[in-house]
């Protein structure tokens, strides 16, 4: 099983934020070219390539920037906003595309910029991320010297410039309309929608807001062509994806594949397979928020609708291995320990039901829960997915249903007092 290098190709082959260097490798052409098209054109190019969203929400990019396309440009203001927040648990792919090639970014949402008609862009971008909070700043200021960004850009009439924000640890801020408000300066909580972003976003102004590998893969798409992004994926989904593998796997890191490949390919091929040579128990695909499932499904193809198919989503592209030495009490009680501490506290469903979860899951590890409890369980994951405002109250529950789905025996054998795995201490268990 072989990697593919479209988004790393210049990763550790050049200095992160010469402009020199990063047009020696090619980079800049996709702008170059852009300039030279309608944006209609540009557009179709991104529709053809079957280019989806890659922070989470897997919303086809083309679809969404044709929407956006479609709004008048109102005073000129229009505003391409970055989402580099990238707070779920097991995903840091982003961090290696701004760290090793923030130009590849930059590049992208300029060619949205003249798409577009903006002149103004946020980058938002995590406060645990300072480091490279710097390497942007200064690969934007050598943007800048070089004239492919700020005024006139490449004598086009073009303005654009783009300011990076540092978010301040907050997991809500993920969602984009609570990073809208932080970017505005208030407090970090989702918005009702309507109005969408692409009408009303930051300043209530038409915005385009996209994560921070979708902007990155546009600059190769406008300058090698939408089929040709196609054909590295499959029918359904073009390209190549960033995974970042982590968790009991033997070779943890980011790994670019070509859509088509099966989970078991990235895990055994590519990761090493289980370390320490244990046995896999289940995996978590797409950060905390995403679904666990056991081995029976590693040949399920990394493909939007080959996943959908099987019940899962990709979210982020985050793939978290866990080994048979685990307790899914114990490591569930953990996830929704985080969502807890990260629930913005605005909508009850999210504020309350994370709460209670963590408290029947703590009943379980004692030893404490009945069979009531676990339905009990079941009945607050359908109501906060069903009836939170935000997306972080809807996906939190999701570990929660499936590991319930596939680990059914183990959660039972918690009510009788046992932990298969023996990680729960059971204080006050029945005999």
């Amino acid at each position: 099983m072989k990697t593919m290098q479209i988004l790393s190709s210049r990763f550790d082959r050049i200095q992160a934020d010469s402009v020199e260097e990063y047009r020696a490798a090619g980079g800049y052409e996709g702008l170059k070219k852009a300039i030279t098209m309608k944006p209609e054109d540009i557009i179709e190019e991104i529709k053809t390539a079957q280019l989806f969203g890659r922070g989470g929400a897997a919303y086809p990019t083309g679809i969404k920037w044709e929407q956006a396309y479609a709004i008048p440009l109102e005073k000129g203001l229009k505003y391409m906003v970055c989402n580099a927040d990238e707070g779920e648990p097991g995903t840091f792919k982003d961090r290696y595309i701004m760290d090793k090639d923030p130009l590849m970014l930059i590049e992208g949402m300029t060619i949205g910029a003249y798409i577009f008609g903006a002149q103004e862009g946020f980058i938002y971008c995590r406060g645990e991320y300072s480091a490279i909070q710097k390497i942007l700043r200064k690969a934007i200021e050598n943007a800048k010297e070089a004239g492919f960004l700020g005024e006139n850009i490449l004598g086009t009439g073009l303005n654009f410039d783009i300011q990076v924000i540092s978010g301040a640890g907050a997991y809500v801020c993920g969602e984009n309309t609570s990073l809208v408000e932080s970017i505005e300066g208030k407090t970090g909580r989702p918005r009702r929608k309507p109005p969408y972003i692409k009408n009303a976003g930051l300043n209530m102004k038409p915005t385009v807001l996209n994560n921070v590998e979708t902007f990155a893969c546009i600059p190769w798409i406008v300058k090698e062509g939408g089929e040709k992004f196609l054909s590295m994926g499959t029918e359904f989904s073009g390209g190549t994806k960033l995974m970042c593998l982590s968790g009991n796997v033997v070779h943890r890191g980011v790994y670019e594949v070509p859509f088509g490949t099966t989970l078991r390919e990235l895990i055994e091929d590519l990761g090493g397979g289980i370390a320490q040579g244990r046995k896999l128990k289940f995996v978590h695909l797409g950060g905390s928020s995403g679904s666990c499932f056991p081995g029976s499904l590693l040949d399920t193809k990394i493909c939007y609708k080959d996943l959908r198919d099987h019940g899962l989503s990709l979210g982020s592209g985050a793939v978290l291995v866990v080994d048979d030495t685990h307790c899914v009490v114990d490591y569930l009680k953990a996830v929704m320990e985080f969502f807890e501490e990260e629930s913005c506290g605005k909508c009850t469903p999210c504020r309350e039901g994370n709460q209670r979860m963590v408290e029947i899951l703590e009943k379980l590890g004692e030893g404490r829960a009945t069979m009531e409890d676990l339905q009990r369980l079941k009945s607050l994951a359908q109501t906060m997915k069903n009836t939170s405002f935000c997306g972080l109250g809807q996906s939190a529950p999701v570990p929660v249903t499936t590991l319930l789905k596939h680990f059914t025996d183990e959660f039972e054998a918690h009510v009788q007092g046992q932990c298969p795995s023996g990680k729960c201490s059971m204080h006050g268990a029945r005999g």
